[in-house]
């Protein structure tokens, strides 16, 4: 049976559906002029600014940016090396962890966890931890330096925690031991399979991580065989911004290079698979994330 609307909700649902309208148009407008941008003339940018629209149109930006395509497809499929490796590795150890401090009958949980949160308000620096990794662990300029420091985070491992122990009641897992089922399969039988929301958000959330990573490249890479997609388009347009300087400060004539649009375009290319693979799992990554905020 249809259930008749009064009018304070009617009314509810004309503001809510109008607020959610406004604030998906808030958050569209900045990409389509990021979209907009990349296919505009540099020179026109810089004169009458950006706009919804593009004009003066051209493909320059992206001309300069696919200039060697070998180099930005393997920046590419390193990207997502790092990517696939780390999201795959980081989801393992994550829940994994974050099983073991939500079972009561582990003696040790509240201490574990007080460690894990503790990391997330004091850490040793940055001057530490590089020196521990290329020096200590000798890993500077290996692949392993660049996805294997974002495995995990206290973060994650709390929002995992949280979300196993609001998805497993107590009762079930003492059923299954009193059936005689062991921890391995009561986390494979019973734990994973109610895992899906929250697999799917801590997977987004370290896959976007990975993705838009720049920093670990530029302090362990020695090859740029090994750089990251992000360090790879950084160090492009670096390498346009200092022949421009250069060919200024020298008094040389030289083309105009597209560097405001190309800043454009290279957002477009790092930000277009992320775009394409979101709204697959966004209904995972809502439930995951919201795991918890009500108690019934």
């Amino acid at each position: 049976m249809k259930i008749k609307k009064g009018p304070s909700t009617i009314i509810f649902n004309i503001i809510a559906y109008t607020l959610l309208a406004l604030g998906a148009i808030v958050c569209v407008i900045p990409f389509l002029m990021i979209l907009s941008g990349s296919f505009t003339d540099n020179h026109t940018i810089l004169t009458q600014g950006y706009s919804l629209l593009p004009r003066d149109i051209t493909v320059s930006a992206y001309k300069t940016i696919f200039k060697a395509p070998q180099d930005i497809l393997h920046a590419y499929k390193m990207t997502i090396f790092y990517t696939g490796l780390g999201t795959f590795l980081g989801l393992m150890m994550i829940t994994l962890t974050a099983y073991v401090i939500s079972r009561k009958e582990f003696k040790y949980r509240n201490n574990i966890s007080f460690l894990i949160y503790f990391t997330s308000i004091f850490g040793g620096g940055t001057i530490p931890w590089y020196l521990m990794y290329s020096s200590v662990l000798g890993l500077k300029g290996s692949t392993i330096a660049i996805w294997f420091p974002a495995l995990m985070s206290p973060f994650l491992v709390i929002l995992m925690r949280t979300f196993i122990v609001g998805s497993v009641p107590d009762a079930i897992t003492e059923s299954a031991k009193i059936d005689g089922a062991g921890h391995v399969t009561i986390f494979l039988r019973i734990v994973m399979p109610v895992l899906g929301p929250g697999l799917a958000t801590i997977g987004l959330f370290l896959a976007l991580g990975y993705w838009n990573d720049w920093y670990r490249s530029s302090m362990f890479s020695t090859d740029s065989s090994t750089w990251e997609l992000q360090f790879y388009l950084y160090d492009l347009l670096n390498a346009s911004t200092a022949i421009k300087q250069m060919s200024q400060n020298s008094g040389m004539a030289t083309v105009e290079l597209p560097t405001q649009s190309v800043k454009l375009a290279m957002a477009v290319v790092a930000t277009g698979p992320v775009l394409a693979f979101y709204p697959f799992v966004q209904k995972y990554f809502v439930s995951g994330i919201t795991v918890g905020a009500v108690k019934g």
